[in-house]
Parts: C-alpha cells; structure tokens; sequence
C-alpha cells in the first residue's frame, strides 16, 4: 500500500483534494464563531471584521510572492509547508488567545498562520494536478475545485452540529478536531508522487509571459470569475432569511450552503461530461444562466423566487474558476509556477472587489441590495466578452 501511495498519481489527486477541503476549512470555519468571539473577548465589529480582512490580505500577498518562492524551493516541501501553517493556525485559534495573553492579538497571529498555508494552497494544488498524467485534464480540475464546495458545506453543516450537541462554548475543541485534517494531508503528500508542470527548459520566462495579450485576457477572467461567485453568495444569506423568514443559522444553511452544493454539482457534473461539452461552450452557456439568475434576484416577483436566482447562481459560477485554470494550461503552457500564483491572485482579487462593488452601489441607492447586484452583472458580461476574444486569438 504504501508503495502504491509513492508511485501512483491517483494518490496525488486525492491528497489535493484534500487539500482544497483544508483550504475551505481555513477560509469558512472562523467565520462561524464571529458573534462568539465578539461576546466572548469584547471585540467591536470592526476588529471582527478585521479577522477576514487579515486572513484574504495574508493569502493575497502570498499569492504575489509565490510566483519566484516556489520554483526555487520545490513544490513538495513548499505544499507540505502550508498545511502546517494551516494546522497551527487552526489550533492556535484554540489557543493563543489565553496563551499569548492578548486574546485580539492571538486570535490574528492564527488567522496569519492558517492564511499562509490556505495562500500556498491556492497556488499549488491546480498545478500539481495539471501536472498529473491524466487524460481528460479539464475533468480532473474541475472535479478538483468542486471539493472546496463539498469543503464548505461540510464545515458549515458539521460545526452546525457538533455546536447544537456539546454546545458553541467547546469551539476550541472543534477547532482542534478540524486541524486534523492538514496535520493528515501533510504526510499524505509527503509521500505522493509530485510530476513538474513544465520541464525546465521548456519554461517561459516571467517578462515574455506578461506581454501576452492571452495571459491578461485570463486575468481578466479569472478576477470575473471570483467577483461573479463572491458577488452574490455573500449576499445568499440575507436572501433566505428576508425570503423564508427563517433563523440566521437556518438562512446561513438555506442560503451559502445551498449555493455552494450547487456550484459544487456544476463541477462534479462537469468533472464527468468535459468530454461531451467544450469547454469554452460550457463557459459561455454558464456567463448566460449567471446573467439571468443575477436579474432573477433582481427583478424577482417574490422573495422565493429571488431565493431560487440566487441559489441557480451557484450552479452558473462554478465552471467559472476550474475553467479558467484549464483554459491557461491549453493557451499558456509553458507559463509554469507564476501564471498560476498570479492568476490565484487575481481570483482572490475578484473574490474581495465583487461584493465591495455590490455594497458601494447598494449603499450609493440608501441600502438598497437589489441595486448594487446590478453592478454584479458586469462580471458575467465581461466572462462572455473574454471567452469571445480567446476563441478570436489564434
């Protein structure tokens, strides 16, 4: 067995699968215990809101950094890196705050730890599997990216009921039991198998990479995508409790959960039809139906039908980012490493500038949510127009 781990890269995918469920563990567990630790060590809503602020930031400039660390270090020691950043971090939050004696202060130098290895994750896990000698090389990263999906509605539904059976009051332990997860991943992919995504003297160098016109068409598509996907899931649930008139737990579950098995279908879907669907014809159709669900929510007669374009929305998103990091790998080949740290940066940019947008406009209007996601519909918009310059270049 254990030599079936070192030679097969079957093992390789599933380790980076597991990988993109340490990443949604990172990225949507402390978000759960927000009003917890506001009651519990007197934080004000903005330092709240500062433990996001940090966490994004941190994977940000690591994604900028990434582009010249990683080749010089060595994928394997770099991936194994940062799901023990991504284990301290999760621990730490259990922690250093009593530790270190400053609960604020503990709190964030964990959010900085598990964001460095969530930062290095994002960069790392598409190439890896690029690299793998798979066949249907679109399927393989879409089923890939969906497991960040099955990630985020597992953390949300588990935690969901770890605190309704021994109580919110034991989130540390929890917070420890979610750490397992990386601390098990790490000696994982100390033993798979890690193929280079392009051969040394096949490499593109950064300067010619950054004059292409395709790589900044990519760009363009991936800070879409993310803004397309982030746009509307963080507004999913003020949807469902305005909709249903349900709990803040019962709309967190019936709004983000509901999006994110959606999106996650879109790529599991894909994942086994890619070699019946383009994927650029996929991508287009997806751009379309995002466009509709974004002036269903909209225009929408009745708050269950604004619930329905939101929740369709998360199915329209999903080919968005996977797709995109396939469409680099066909146009881009030789662009290795950086291409896929600068286009995580622009995902992550997207991901931050989408809902900000949505916010400005609606607070421009006097709050009003429904105004400021018509400036979300910029984003699919610009996803057709990219897809239609790319199939233009030659």
């Amino acid at each position: 067995m254990l030599q079936k781990i070192k030679t097969s890269y079957e093992h390789t995918i599933y380790a980076s699968y597991i990988g993109y469920i340490t990443q949604a563990i990172v990225n949507n567990f402390a978000p759960l215990l927000f009003l917890t630790f506001a009651s519990s060590y007197d934080l004000t809503l903005d330092k709240i809101a500062m433990i996001t602020t940090v966490n994004f930031t941190v994977q940000l400039v690591v994604d900028f950094l990434s582009a010249k660390v990683i080749d010089r270090l060595g994928y394997r020691k770099v991936i194994v890196a940062a799901h023990v950043f991504a284990a301290a971090g999760l621990m730490g939050m259990a922690v250093f705050p009593e530790l270190i004696g400053n609960e604020y202060a503990g709190l964030l130098l964990a959010v900085v730890l598990y964001a460095i290895g969530g930062g290095i994750i994002e960069v790392l896990i598409s190439p890896i599997v690029e690299a793998c000698p798979t066949k249907k090389k679109e399927a393989a990263m879409s089923l890939l990216h969906s497991f960040y999906c099955w990630g985020h509605v597992g953390v949300v539904l588990l935690s969901t009921l770890f605190f309704t059976l021994f109580g919110i009051e034991n989130w540390r332990i929890l917070a420890c039991i979610w750490a397992i997860v990386p601390i098990f991943n790490l000696f994982y992919f100390a033993l798979v198998p890690i193929y280079p995504i392009v051969e040394e003297h096949e490499k593109m160098a950064l300067g010619d990479m950054l004059k292409q016109k395709t790589f900044w068409i990519l760009m363009i598509l991936m800070v879409c995508a993310g803004a397309s996907e982030q746009a509307m899931s963080q507004w999913a649930s003020a949807f469902a409790e305005s909709a249903l008139k349900v709990s803040k737990t019962m709309g967190d579950l019936m709004g983000p959960c509901i999006f994110a098995v959606l999106m996650g279908t879109a790529r599991a879907i894909y994942g086994k039809y890619s070699d019946r669907i383009p994927l650029k014809k996929m991508m287009i159709s997806c751009a379309i139906l995002c466009i509709g669900c974004y002036v269903m929510a909209i225009f929408a007669p009745s708050p269950i039908w604004g619930l329905a374009g939101c929740a369709v929305c998360g199915f329209s998103v999903g080919i968005f980012w996977p797709g995109t990091f396939s469409l680099a790998a066909v146009k881009l080949p030789g662009a290795g490493t950086a291409m896929y740290a600068f286009m995580a940066l622009a995902g992550d940019v997207g991901c931050s500038s989408g809902p900000t947008l949505v916010g400005i406009v609606a607070n421009y209007f006097g709050g009003d949510l429904q105004r400021g996601l018509v400036a979300g519909i910029l984003f699919p918009v610009l996803i057709l127009a990219g897809i239609y310059a790319l199939r233009e270049k030659k």
